[in-house]
């Protein structure tokens, strides 16, 4: 047994699945890096104005980071919540949930709650963290319930690739 995980090991770290084979690392915003992240090709992950976007193949998942100084902070987390209440999402407020982490060396502040969009139940998120001094990311996410749950390897995979620009 212990031969065949050692082989199953080894096999990983030589032939890479074809999931992380068919990501796409995109470095923004392009004209003054300051983050990196990996995402699978088959979402349509896209530079923004304002950071990089992209939805899961199967529309479960919206995942969404906008770069901000930490003086303008809060109007990008103003126009992430506007921007949710436009494509129909309805937060309730009173399931809010607060958590920390560390990602590749930041600190991230996570603040998740449930809600309904025009095709039924949602999970909703917003996450800070800062990749250098004076700039802040903003991941926005929006899952629908039932569905978003086949992505869990992919959204580890991305959010573990996340990491600052060098």
């Amino acid at each position: 047994m212990k031969k065949i995980i050692v082989a199953a090991a080894v096999a990983a770290m030589l032939f890479p699945s074809a999931s992380f084979a068919a990501m796409k690392t995109l470095v923004f915003p392009s004209e003054a890096p300051i983050a990196s992240i990996s995402i699978p090709k088959s979402w349509g992950p896209e530079e923004t104005e304002s950071g990089i976007q992209a939805t899961s193949d199967d529309s479960a998942i919206y995942l969404a980071i906008d770069i901000a100084d930490e003086k303008t902070s809060d109007k990008v987390i103003d126009e992430a919540l506007t921007f949710l209440k436009e494509a129909g999402v309805t937060i309730d407020g009173s399931t809010q949930k607060q958590s920390e982490e560390m990602v590749n060396g930041m600190s991230m502040s996570n603040f998740d709650w449930t809600g309904t969009d025009t095709d039924g139940p949602v999970n909703v998120g917003l996450s800070v963290l800062s990749p250098k001094p004076g700039k802040l990311l903003l991941i926005t996410y929006w899952g629908s319930k039932g569905e978003q749950e086949k992505h869990g390897d992919e959204l580890l995979a991305i959010i573990s690739s996340l990491k600052p620009a060098p």
